[in-house]
């Protein structure tokens, strides 16, 4: 006999492919009408709601600085010494208007890491842990509110359930990063069977009663996946591959014998991270890749943003709240979704 918990049906879980909006009546007659702005929460306010994974081969300074100056805001990652983190943070403060952020832990130096990156002039902190919901998490957020105050801004995560972001917002975070291994380089869910498909985390995880605003982290493929995660009650999106392999990310172009040029993309879970960033690995919950170089961030930021402001155009929707208050989604077969692609590709002539 087990103790097994499961119920006589199982809950399905929705995907960002299994859903499309329903298009919705307009009077919207330019794009330009439609306000993209987000506010966070303590003074984080967004004109484009896309922030940068805090990733080592995404968001350093160069990354930082221009997703600030193209209104979204990136992230300094934490795999490196507090000194090095503190010194990208100084570099790019000099030039952020408006937005800059810095990831830490929950353990170690994380007290003295917060304490460096904000006198350095880090707007917000992101605490960054694959699995936010935790009892370490819930001591590391106490701690930080009493030393950073109430006014500052606290990020944390991550989680993929309603509970989880209820008890980060008690805890003390002001934003929460939603979703568990969604990202195109984490195998978390193949590794520990655990996670939430992407969409379905917002959903559930949208409906908290609690002062904390929601960001849609992994899994987040194209401008289309944007829309329909702020639809679901997101406040904003983060992004990784979508941002990566373009001139602000770090590392260098390397340039293959097909005559194609790349970057190293990579999960900081993954056995080469680990093993860069404390020389050693431990459980490894993602992979390392390569991905095509593709120019300045600011044409991907650019596009993607023509894409929201059109999907929000479609449900007739001149601001997040009044997509989120518009929005109806429907499920879609696996036939649907290989419709809503484009498939002229595949014919045989």
């Amino acid at each position: 006999m087990t103790n097994i918990n499961y119920s006589d049906t199982l809950r399905q879980g929705l995907s960002y492919d299994d859903v499309l909006l329903l298009p919705k009546y307009s009077d919207i007659k330019s794009r330009t009408e439609i306000d993209l702005r987000t506010n966070l929460g303590n003074d984080v306010e967004l004109l484009l709601p896309i922030f940068s994974s805090p990733m080592d081969t995404v968001s350093e300074t160069s990354m930082c600085i221009a997703m600030d100056a193209l209104g979204g805001a990136g992230i300094v990652h934490r795999y490196n010494t507090i000194q090095q983190q503190s010194e990208i943070v100084s570099k790019a403060a000099s030039k952020v208007s408006t937005n800059l952020g810095a990831a830490i832990g929950i353990t170690g130096d994380y007290l003295e890491r917060a304490s460096e990156v904000y006198n350095q002039g880090a707007n917000f902190i992101c605490v960054d842990v694959a699995h936010g919901h935790h009892a370490t998490m819930k001591v590391a957020l106490r701690r930080l509110r009493v030393m950073l105050g109430d006014d500052y801004h606290i990020m944390a995560g991550n989680v993929a359930t309603l509970e989880g972001v209820n008890d980060l917002a008690d805890w003390g975070a002001n934003s929460v990063r939603c979703n568990i291994g969604g990202g195109s380089i984490c195998s978390t869910r193949i590794q520990t069977g655990h996670g939430m498909p992407g969409l379905q985390t917002i959903i559930d995880c949208a409906k908290t009663d609690r002062n904390v605003t929601i960001i849609a982290d992994g899994g987040i493929r194209n401008s289309g996946d944007i829309v329909k995660a702020l639809a679901a009650g997101a406040d904003a999106v983060m992004c990784g591959s979508l941002l990566a392999g373009t001139t602000e990310t770090p590392g260098m172009v390397h340039k293959g014998k097909d005559g194609f040029s790349w970057k190293t993309y990579r999960g900081m879970a993954s056995k080469e991270a680990q093993v860069d960033w404390k020389g050693k690995y431990s459980s490894f919950e993602g992979v390392s890749s390569t991905i095509p170089f593709k120019g300045p961030v600011g044409n991907i930021l650019f596009d993607l943003e023509k894409g929201i402001r059109s999907g929000l155009s479609y449900s007739g929707a001149r601001s997040i709240t009044e997509l989120q208050s518009r929005a109806e989604f429907i499920v879609q077969t696996s036939a649907g979704a290989t419709e809503s692609g484009t498939h002229i590709t595949h014919r045989q002539w």
